[in-house]
């Protein structure tokens, strides 16, 4: 099947009615990858004329006329016409093909073919024609499969530009989102081949034919309306356009832009907000980026894309992971633009995404250099807590959002610290609330998570600091809040005197009991070891 719809003219030679004349190329044998539209069959002189080009003609030569004149004149037209190749059986009419035939069909470069038997000719025709309906429907169901592909990218809180990252990897071809004005909004490149380079340069280059548009698209492009304004009014929101860079687009992928942009026009009157559509656009973005699927090196042209430009130092991965309740789809809207405003106030360069299905708001931010990291840290983390109190979100007893900050780097880093801070975002719902936690620090944290199912580890917790529990649990609950104070101050009870309001023989006193009931001399790093990971191990064993 030809990639355009229909077949090659190798193809239906291959096919058993012509294979079975036993064809042989008598001219242009490297021309047999043409595409057939349809077949047709005739013995007219003037059969030209009935033609419109890409048809496979099937003749036995009685239009051919006798003299030499007259059949290079017949090869022309049919080549002038645009047709796919020329079939002739041998017979009555010709025992072997002229050579005025086979010459003019070589210098005009249409594949010539001749049957050495007598075929049906409406079983070729039958044949062929259902070898190139079939190809059709495989283009109909290609475009279904990016069609639905796009569906279940929206339905997992994807936004536009998943679906043009879609198109664009299916097409194999860059692809833009821009505004009926001819603004940019959103640009995806394929993740691989020679199209896969920085969209950015390749929309500039289109920049100088943007008064010539309106004379016709750029050569090759597909431009694909993506209407607004309700059925019936002839509105247009915005317009894709599918740039020919590796590769000349295909019916397919007209096909497949066509479904998009009918897509892309939900997404858009569903979002109302611009600030919620470029969010979750984003938050696809650090998503791919956290999860490998967007290398170190194509990063920052993607970036530019969607407007951030950091500079040359270090980056910082953020994510703020909100309550264990799904949130409402209205709230995403108010709380993109509302944290986004907030960030305005911290003066540095901000890539903030959403992602709706997770619950969480990752973003990057741009440094000066690592050390101002706590000091950015701070502002940034106190700008997204109020952007989440004026969205509203916070209800009534809830727990404040989760901060975390990962490492500072470059985009490789930024790659592992995304991926990193997310999850430990998800670790660090049991932990003491803070205005926002190191991902660095957290480590083990985030390894007992993780065994979090496993029986072992509340086994362990059991074994180690059981009694305490049970005695707290019958009487006042103090040694468990002791131990964990004495072991944060690493053992210094004048500090943990001083954090718990005790005098020191009251702490003393309560130490002196908690090694009774453990049995084990507080003083023993192992000990100390193993007491500091249960009392972490029991915010996440289950």
């Amino acid at each position: 099947m030809d990639s355009q719809g229909g077949i090659t003219v190798r193809r239906a030679l291959e096919l058993p009615g012509l294979r079975g004349g036993l064809p042989e190329v008598v001219a242009c044998a490297d021309e047999l990858d043409r595409t057939v539209r349809w077949v047709h069959a005739g013995e007219v002189p003037n059969i030209a004329s009935l033609l419109k080009g890409g048809e496979l003609l099937l003749t036995t030569g009685l239009g051919l006329g006798t003299r030499p004149a007259d059949q290079r004149a017949f090869v022309r037209t049919l080549a002038d016409r645009g047709i796919a190749a020329l079939v002739v059986e041998l017979g009555p009419r010709f025992g072997r093909l002229p050579a005025a035939i086979v010459e003019t069909a070589r210098a005009a470069g249409l594949p010539l073919v001749q049957l050495h038997r007598e075929v049906p000719f409406v079983s070729v025709t039958e044949e062929v024609h259902t070898e190139i309906v079939n190809g059709h429907y495989a283009l109909l169901r290609q475009a279904e499969e990016v069609h639905r592909a796009c569906t279940r990218a929206l339905l997992d809180g994807g936004g536009a530009e998943r679906v043009l990252r879609i198109l664009a990897d299916f097409a194999g071809n860059p692809v833009f989102l821009e505004t009926a004005e001819g603004r940019l909004l959103y640009a995806a490149a394929p993740g691989s081949g020679p199209a896969a380079a920085d969209p950015l340069q390749i929309w500039a280059g289109l920049r100088g034919r943007r008064e010539a548009r309106e004379a016709g698209p750029p050569a090759g492009a597909v431009l694909v309306e993506v209407p607004g304004g309700g059925p019936g009014t002839g509105a247009v929101r915005a317009r894709l356009v599918l740039l020919a860079v590796s590769a000349p687009p295909l019916p397919v992928h007209r096909m497949a832009a066509e479904r998009a942009a009918g897509m892309l026009a939900v997404v858009l009157m569903q979002a109302r907000q611009e600030e919620e559509l470029a969010a979750r656009g984003r938050g696809d973005f650090l998503t791919d980026l956290a999860e490998g699927r967007i290398r170190a090196e194509d990063a920052p042209a993607q970036a530019r894309v969607l407007g951030f430009g950091p500079g040359e130092g270090p980056l910082l991965p953020v994510v703020m992971k909100l309550g264990p309740e799904p949130l409402p789809p209205d709230y995403w809207a108010p709380l993109a633009r509302a944290v986004l405003e907030e960030l305005a106030s911290v003066g540095v360069p901000v890539l903030l995404g959403v992602r709706p299905v997770e619950g969480r708001v990752p973003l990057l931010v741009g440094l000066n250099s690592e050390a101002v990291r706590t000091a950015v840290a701070d502002r940034v983390a106190t700008a997204l807590r109020s952007g989440v109190e004026r969205a509203g979100i916070e209800r009534a007893g809830a727990r404040p959002p989760v901060v975390v900050v990962g490492a500072a780097g470059g985009w490789a880093a930024a790659s592992a610290g995304l991926r990193h801070a997310a999850e430990t975002a998800t670790a660090a719902r049991g932990l003491p609330e803070r205005p926002w936690y190191d991902a660095r620090r957290l480590d083990i944290d985030l390894l007992l998570w993780r065994l979090r199912e496993h029986p072992d580890l509340a086994a362990f917790v059991h074994r180690a600091i059981g009694p305490l529990r049970d005695h707290d649990r019958v009487s006042r609950p103090v040694l468990l809040p002791t131990l964990e104070a004495y072991l944060a101050h690493a053992g210094r009870k004048a500090e943990t005197a001083r954090e718990l309001h005790l005098n020191r023989q009251t702490l003393y006193n309560r130490l002196s009991r908690i090694a009774d009931l453990l049995g084990m001399d507080l003083d023993d790093p192992e000990t100390v070891l193993t007491l500091s990971l249960a009392l972490r191990a029991r915010r996440h064993a289950r």
